[in-house]
């Protein structure tokens, strides 16, 4: 069976958490400093805050953008439902928003529809490693936002004036547009450590506030405070992980650009390219019209995992309105392997068996 997904573990990787472990110092310290450099240099901006999760990177971002007790926050309905528990965390109530068609990201026109005197934060993911479009959303004035877990390392270009944006060059990374963003190194993420998460701003004080609720022993005053550290293992492995991490995602357009060539004529629809939004595909997902239960099965059949991208619109566990875009991408949407670690005999064999399964 050809895995669904499948981290891309190199013997770098593993002589570099090796090298941790002889040490000793296993726990939060000069690797996760580094990490935390490192990782806001290539994004562009002044610093990171290295955490236990990407949940819990979310939540130290909701608590220091002040957001409490019955504020709302804005978040699309079709992702997964770590947003939603991070939300619940701190008591605020969760406003769903409906998507785009065309590329699943949350709908600038419907969070403009649900915005009221209450609405503290818009959370914006960057799903299957696309882009949103930041445009319009960031001109709603209110604090952003970008979850990076399925798309760090992509760009997207300047958009049209009258949005501040960074001053250096035309294109910028995702996570540099927000007031906050966050990533994830969940095993199977862009970026792998096993579990583990980062918060990245330009805004020094708010990462200061961050720092000193991730750890809470050893201080002067008392507040609830977490236990929400990385330690110098994960570091470790995710400071090797990014030196690859710009030949993981040249893989992996590779691929898709073999996909996308294979079954441009097939009866389902492939991904869409965006002239202003990199895509770097952590997820190739097809739309396959009110069938994907018998595709998946069909496909799985023959020996390729595939999924749905994702395992169910948040609304229909909340029961709460209408999201008819949503609805229609969870019925037709399936996601196909790909990951650098697929082999091109792989990659042929899935090419050969999707397209004749369509």
């Amino acid at each position: 069976m050809i895995p669904h997904s499948r981290p891309t573990i190199t013997e770098n990787d593993i002589k570099s958490v090796s090298e941790v472990m002889r040490s000793g110092c296993i726990v939060q310290g000069e690797k996760v400093r580094q990490f935390e450099e490192k990782l806001a240099s290539f994004i562009g901006v002044k610093g990171g805050i290295a955490t236990s999760s990407g949940t819990s990177a979310l939540h130290l971002a909701l608590m220091v953008l002040g957001v409490g007790k019955e504020d709302e926050v804005i978040l699309p309905t079709y992702v997964c439902t770590a947003p939603l528990n991070a939300i619940y965390y701190i008591g605020a109530k969760p406003i769903l928003a409906d998507i785009n068609e065309d590329d699943f990201n949350i709908s600038a026109m419907d969070v403009e529809r649900k915005l009221t005197k209450k609405t503290r934060a818009i959370i914006v993911p960057h799903l299957f490693g696309l882009p949103a479009d930041m445009k319009e959303i960031l001109r709603l004035g209110i604090p952003v936002i970008e979850d990076c877990a399925q798309s760090i390392g992509a760009t997207i270009r300047h958009p049209a004036s009258g949005i501040r944006y960074p001053a250096s060059g035309i294109w910028h990374p995702v996570g540099s547009l927000g007031a906050l963003s966050i990533c994830s190194f969940y095993a199977t993420k862009l970026l792998a450590t096993g579990e583990g998460g980062m918060v990245l701003s330009n805004d020094e004080e708010l990462l200061s506030r961050i720092q000193d609720l991730r750890d809470y022993d050893e201080k002067d005053d008392f507040k609830v405070r977490f236990n929400y550290k990385m330690s110098n293992i994960e570091a470790a492995f995710g400071l090797s992980q990014l030196e690859k991490l710009p030949s993981f995602i040249k893989r992996r357009k590779e691929i898709a650009r073999k996909y996308s060539s294979a079954f441009s004529g097939c009866d389902f629809s492939i991904p869409s390219v965006y002239e202003n939004r990199e895509h770097i595909f952590y997820r190739y997902v097809v739309r396959v019209h009110n069938k994907a239960g018998k595709f998946i099965d069909d496909i799985q059949n023959k020996g390729i995992e595939c999924r749905r991208p994702v395992y169910k619109p948040l609304h229909h566990y909340l029961s709460c309105g209408d999201f008819p875009v949503a609805d229609k991408v969870y019925k037709d949407a399936v996601s196909i392997p790909i990951y650098p670690s697929l082999s091109d005999e792989d990659v042929d064999y899935i090419i050969e068996t999707v397209g004749g399964i369509s």
